[in-house]
């Protein structure tokens, strides 16, 4: 029973005893385990410690009772904790750490401790109060989230470390490709450039990046066919290829430009930028003209005296004596052939002259197209005695076109389809109608052709790797023909496997008037 006596509580022994059994069944319910020392004995042991202690600790209460707590920290003493908890307790103060502890079956466990003194009437320290949980789980995943963001950041480091390289890779290809490239962005704002551009159009990085490409230079590239190449054309057909521009800079003088344009489509912060890449042909080109004319000049220069030659031999066929020895005959009969084809080569090279120029005549009248066909197949027959040439199908078609353009096309498929399959015994000539147009095939069984080569078979002066080191030539027979064809408003093709042979093909429309040739 307790009673109140001179401002005062006064309490019987059984009360006292009351009060202690709750208060020691309290903490025994307690999950956090509970420790108290006496700061009066030395080393501070250990006086009551309560089951939850026992059970996270692993020790019984008499394992317990009577040691310093240091004793949980085993060997594992030179915790910076510790000295945190002595200078607490040297200074009467409370204090919390997270401390490494061991169990009695020799495991770890995270030691979330709170210790704080008490006091008596005089302000001594007697005893020390301190609560423990196992933070272990929390301190796990705390690692684990510790350990998975050092490995994020090492992954994040070393892409950024990657993406850095690759672009500094990628920036120093930029920097030496031997042609001018611009990033624009798409208001057309120069976002970089290389320094190829700054060099070749003499411009400085400052006043070029960030600028927009029409006002750079002081409008210089304010260009009529680049607005229409970037605003017409680019935006409906992505990407753009070999867009000629021709321009006079004021300081730099006439550019022949060729220029590939692409618009990113694809989402992300480069959506809409555009690459642009200028070639400089200005030099090339003037290569080409001056290699066109010195054609032009040696063709000509050199066709009046093989004409003056070839008339001579003819003289001396037709004068020979009818007692000339054979090794004569056939002396002059080699000259004569050989000046034949000294003959169509320079043909062939005035029929380049005149391409190039713009100077190629068409006389068109109309002509039975099978008839034709048939007349320049026996021709090239008659010459051609280990092969046979083979006509099949029918076009009963009278075109209007200029029939000896088309027989000289005609000829030198049949004579290339020979030349190339000098092991074959067959070539076949396919004739058809196919809708509004006619159609002639010439398929042979040679070397074939590599698809790498048949994207370029039609180049002026080509000539493939392995065709050139067998068989002599110039590579401008099949270009003349593209021509010929072209400017009859048809088109000439390959279809060929390597080793199998080829097929050439052409198409001429039946009824065309083309803005080339003279009705």
């Amino acid at each position: 029973m307790n009673i109140y006596k001179n401002g005062e509580y006064s309490f019987s022994n059984n009360d006292i005893r009351q009060d202690f059994e709750l208060l020691i069944r309290a903490m025994d319910a307690s999950i956090s385990g509970i420790i108290i020392t006496n700061n009066l004995e030395p080393d501070n042991p250990i006086i009551y410690c309560n089951l939850a202690f026992e059970k996270i600790s692993g020790y019984t209460r008499a394992e317990i009772i009577g040691h310093n707590c240091r004793f949980l920290q085993r060997e594992d003493r030179s915790q910076q904790e510790r000295a945190l908890i002595r200078e607490a307790v040297s200074k009467g103060k409370s204090c919390t750490v997270e401390i490494r502890n061991y169990r009695k079956n020799g495991d770890l466990f995270w030691n979330e401790l709170f210790i704080s003194p008490v006091v008596d009437h005089d302000g001594n320290v007697t005893h020390y109060i301190g609560v423990q949980n196992d933070v272990s789980l929390r301190k796990k995943a705390e690692q684990d989230l510790r350990q998975q963001q050092e490995s994020m950041e090492r992954q994040i480091a070393e892409r950024t470390r990657s993406l850095r390289e690759s672009e500094l890779f990628l920036s120093s290809i930029i920097q030496t490709v031997r042609e001018s490239l611009l990033v624009l962005d798409p208001e057309f704002n120069v976002v970089s450039a290389n320094d190829y551009f700054i060099k070749t159009f003499k411009v400085t990085k400052e006043e070029t990046v960030g600028t927009n490409l029409y006002k750079l230079g002081n409008h210089q590239w304010d260009i009529p066919k680049l607005k229409e190449l970037l605003i017409d054309i680019l935006p409906t057909n992505n990407p753009v290829e070999d867009f000629e521009v021709e321009h006079d800079f004021p300081h730099i003088g006439r550019k022949l430009m060729l220029l590939n344009a692409y618009r990113i489509e694809l989402e992300g912060q480069f959506k809409d930028q555009i690459l642009l890449a200028i070639e400089d042909i200005t030099e090339k080109r003037e290569i080409e003209r001056r290699k066109d004319d010195f054609l032009s000049i040696a063709s000509h220069e050199l066709k009046t005296p093989l004409t003056t030659i070839k008339g001579y031999v003819q003289a001396m066929e037709r004068l020979m004596p009818e007692g000339a020895g054979e090794r004569f005959r056939n002396m002059l009969a080699k000259t004569s052939q050989y000046l034949d084809r000294l003959n169509n080569l320079i043909a062939e090279l005035l029929d380049v002259s005149r391409i190039q120029t713009g100077n190629i005549e068409l006389h068109k009248q109309p002509f039975q197209f099978d008839k034709m066909v048939k007349e320049a197949v026996e021709a090239i027959q008659s010459a051609a005695s280990n092969h046979e040439i083979q006509i099949t199908g029918t076009s009963g078609i009278t075109v209007s076109a200029d029939e000896s353009h088309i027989v000289q096309v005609l000829n030198n498929l049949l004579s290339n389809a020979i030349k190339y399959a000098p092991d074959a015994e067959k070539v076949h000539v396919h004739i058809s109608k196919v809708s509004e147009f006619v159609k002639v095939s010439v398929t042979d069984k040679g070397m074939g052709i590599s698809p790498e080569d048949q994207k370029r078979i039609f180049e002026r002066f080509f000539r493939a790797g392995d065709i050139q080191q067998r068989f002599p030539g110039m590579g401008i027979g099949l270009y003349i023909c593209e021509q010929i064809i072209k400017n009859h408003n048809g088109t000439l093709w390959v279809e060929s496997e390597k080793g199998k042979g080829s097929t050439f093909s052409f198409t001429l429309p039946i009824n065309t008037t083309n803005e080339h040739g003279n009705e």
